[in-house]
């Protein structure tokens, strides 16, 4: 019997040898190659990164899996423990490996004959996730448990939660809790209640199966076990069990605002942080990335241009209708249109089908409704002539020679009919009483309203383009930029790629550089014909003012406010070609100036944003600074990587600037900037017109913003007669500007050392008598000021000044 037990313990203990042998080798074995554990350590998944508006408001994101870092401490704690009770409820109390959910998982499988129940703890779940394959085989098992119970060691609980709640997958390409909680109930993690908590935490397991907008009842019985495994485990008492319960489930997806209000912006953003940190950083890393955006500026900048570039597309008359179909089609095409009368407002496009035409009006349909167009509101709809304004062709007086039957057009909508806005408003009082009610209907769908005819006017989209740079002088920092009408479809960005001819917008510099070289604003010049030879190349060149007209002497400050072309060549020809394009540099822009008088005129090309730059330096008195859209930008972790500063130039004495500035204000106050006057404060500003009327300017300027808006076809091409930068980017200017200037207190340039302020004559340039009718008053540097007076009834043909006074032009002709 000892011989015996001797035997058996020699057995037993040969075979515990001979596992142990196995159990090492199989470690062994599943040990090979092991991926490092501790990279988990520095996590860093692929994660959203957040664009932000100067308030906080966001901008947009940029990403590739839809993925927020939140924190587990900005977690309540019902939001994490829906995850345990789902899926690890003994988190807390395992190492890593929880071998009693092994053997319940494996005999529950068994039973059933095929897998019905996983062992995995979170541990082991973001080990796989981050550092194996999905493969399903014994030996990744085996690794996943080995990985797991040594990052235990290495990382706390709250450490690998954390991870687990940023990595798991939701469905519907959401990444991580946060995500996943803007994407099925629009809120923030933080904000989820037990209820929508426990609907996310059934999701991991299988995020197709149990995608409540997909299979909401299958969602809906995953939650309820969930929400029973926490009131068992004694996460949730009764009350709030029973409140889960019957919390009624309301799905909605947070908006994305990216790509929508200041696409073009967001797409300076972006092209600005590739180029710093790199694609995969953007699209990966999780920045924060501070603006100076203003929400608020960038929607009535974009409403403004939108509105300034179909204004100018109707001037240009009928470019036809989009297509025209056969009666047959009709149906078909009005039924993919379907029209809600209730979201319906006045300034809403429609795409309508011509049913009939008369002299008077045209009958037309979009969707289920019907609607009519006056001939009145197609009047614009001449034919296209740029050689002839507006104003120079009859209005249409019949609508048969515009549209015919059949002719798919675009309309913008006139008023909504009285018993619709009557319909509308009752539908929505039974919505808000819980009844559809007369008339009423569930929320989401089209209202049912009574049939009417709706005023409509004929429209156009435009082809012409244009650009708004907005920005604050003070600071630099752009508060609104707007590149096209349209993102969608273009993404070129006219505001800070396009490069067009700056016309007279130009002349501010040039008459700049004319200050600093010895002119004063009661300079007089001789506005009269010119031909000038190019020496090189033999061209021969008659430059002419905009009106055609010659208006002999002129003060240089008559020459800016009036835009004269001739008097601003002589100023160049005067103070050498050279010292424009020097000035320029000063300024900060950024083009090839060849040593040509045209420069003068605004020939060489320049963008929106650079015209802005040079601008700020007659706003700032003196100094120009770098327009700045990124203010700040921060890791995913809060870590500061980057902090704008400004960038600022000295270029002009700040006495230049003044004189500059106030001459501009002359400019609106009685030129060619007259429509800027609307803002009732004190405004400086330049148009700014290009040969044949290709690119249309107005920069325009207080002390607290500049503001610069161009027009003009991507391709050079007329935009038609007077399409002036008064009549085309001064009106956008304007409508911009009115929409945001109550945010600013409303003040004057402040006048500096070294200026002084004079009466001056208009026709002589000389001191203005007491007895004259007429007067500019005019701003000087110290000691440059006129010190003769003019008599009544002095002109350039009597006896007067010296040529120094009253310009050398005048006795050199």
């Amino acid at each position: 019997m000892k011989k015996f037990a001797i035997i058996l313990g020699i057995l037993l203990g040969g075979a515990a040898v001979l596992a142990a042998a196995l159990a090492g080798g199989l470690y062994y074995w599943a040990s090979l190659d092991l991926p490092d554990f501790k990279r988990i350590t520095d996590y860093n998944p692929p994660l959203v990164t957040t664009v932000h508006a100067r308030d906080g408001r966001v901008l947009g994101y940029f990403y590739k899996e839809k993925r927020f870092l939140v924190p587990l401490a900005e977690l309540p704690p019902h939001v994490w423990r829906v995850f345990l009770a789902a899926e690890d409820s003994a988190f807390f109390q395992h190492e890593g490996v929880d071998l009693a959910a092994i053997l319940r998982a494996t005999m529950r499988n068994l039973q059933a004959g095929h897998v019905v129940q996983g062992g995995s703890t979170i541990t082991q779940q973001v080990i796989k996730s981050l550092l194996l394959t999905p493969e399903q085989s014994y030996k990744r098992k085996i690794r996943e448990a080995i990985l797991a119970y040594r990052l235990e060691r290495y990382l706390t609980k709250e450490e690998i939660l954390t991870i687990y709640l940023n990595q798991i997958f939701f469905g519907a390409r959401a990444y991580g809790i946060e995500a996943a909680a803007r994407t099925y109930f629009g809120v923030h993690a933080k904000d989820l209640t037990l209820a929508q908590a426990a609907m996310l935490a059934g999701l991991p397991k299988a995020p197709s199966r149990f995608n409540p907008y997909r299979n909401e009842e299958r969602a809906r019985e995953r939650q309820i076990w969930i929400l029973g495994r926490m009131h068992e485990l004694g996460w949730a008492d009764d009350e709030q069990y029973q409140a889960a319960l019957a919390e009624e489930p309301v799905y909605s997806s947070m908006e994305d605002p990216s790509w929508t209000l200041g696409a073009y912006y967001l797409e300076e953003v972006r092209r600005s942080l590739i180029e710093t940190y790199g694609e995969d950083q953007v699209y990966n890393s999780g920045m924060h990335v501070y603006t100076a955006v203003d929400l608020d500026h960038q929607r009535a900048a974009e409403a403004a241009l939108r509105q300034g570039l179909r204004d100018s597309a109707r001037r240009r008359g009928w470019d036809g209708p989009s297509q025209n179909l056969p009666q047959r089609d009709w149906e078909e095409v009005l039924a993919r249109t379907p029209y809600d009368p209730g979201a319906l407002a006045p300034g809403d496009w429609v795409e309508a089908l011509v049913t009939a035409v008369g002299r008077d009006a045209a009958e037309v349909r979009f969707g289920p409704l019907r609607g009519v167009i006056g001939v009145k509101d197609m009047s614009w709809a001449r034919t296209p002539d740029v050689s002839r304004a507006p104003e120079e062709v009859p209005p249409v007086a019949d609508c048969a020679a515009v549209v015919r039957p059949g002719d798919v057009v675009w309309a913008s909508v006139k008023a909504v009919p009285a018993e619709v806005a009557k319909a509308v408003q009752a539908a929505a009082a039974a919505q808000a009483a819980g009844s559809p009610g007369d008339g009423g209907a569930p929320a989401g769908t089209p209202t049912p309203l009574p049939d009417a005819v709706w005023p409509l006017a004929l429209e156009r989209q435009p082809e012409v383009q244009g650009a708004l740079v907005s920005l604050e002088p003070g600071s630099g920092e752009v508060r609104a930029l707007v590149g096209g009408y349209a993102f969608e479809s273009s993404q070129f960005n006219r505001a800070t790629q396009a490069r067009r001819q700056p016309g007279s917008a130009f002349k501010p510099i040039v008459y700049s550089a004319a200050l600093d070289s010895g002119m004063t604003p009661s300079t007089v010049l001789l506005d009269a014909p010119i031909v000038y030879t190019d020496s090189e190349t033999d061209r021969v060149w008659k430059p002419e003012n905009f009106e055609g007209v010659f208006y002999g002497p002129t003060l240089l400050r008559t020459a800016l406010c009036k835009s004269r072309n001739l008097v601003t060549i002589r100023v160049a020809q005067r103070i050498g070609i050279r010292k424009i394009i020097e000035r320029a540099r000063a300024l900060g822009l950024e083009a090839e100036f060849p040593e040509d008088l045209s420069v003068s005129l605004g020939s060489v090309p320049v963008s929106p944003l650079n015209l802005a730059r040079a601008y700020t330096a007659f706003a700032r008195g003196g100094s120009w600074i770098d327009p700045r859209f990124i203010l700040r930008v921060e890791s995913a972790w809060g870590e500061e990587l980057f902090r704008s500063e400004p960038r600022i130039e000295e270029a002009i004495s700040p006495q230049t600037a003044y004189i500059i500035t106030t001459l501009m204000k002359e400019v609106v106050r009685d030129g060619t900037g007259w429509r800027a006057r609307k803002l009732g404060r004190p405004v400086a500003g330049k148009t700014g017109t290009s040969n044949d009327e290709q690119d249309a300017w107005f920069v325009g300027f207080t002390p607290d913003l500049l503001t610069v808006v161009w027009v003009g076809f991507d391709q050079l091409a007329p935009m038609g007669k007077y399409e002036t930068g008064a009549r085309a980017a001064s009106p956008i200017w304007v409508d911009y500007r009115m929409a945001v200037e109550a945010g600013y207190p409303e003040r004057d340039f402040p006048l500096p050392q070294g200026v002084v302020m004079a009466r001056i004559d208009p026709a002589s340039g000389l001191l203005a008598s007491p007895y004259a009718e007429k007067t500019f008053f005019l701003p000087f540097k110290d000691g440059t000021q006129p010190t003769e007076t003019a008599q009544d009834g002095d002109d350039f043909g009597a006896p007067g000044p010296s040529a120094t006074t009253r310009g050398e032009d005048l006795l050199k002709q």
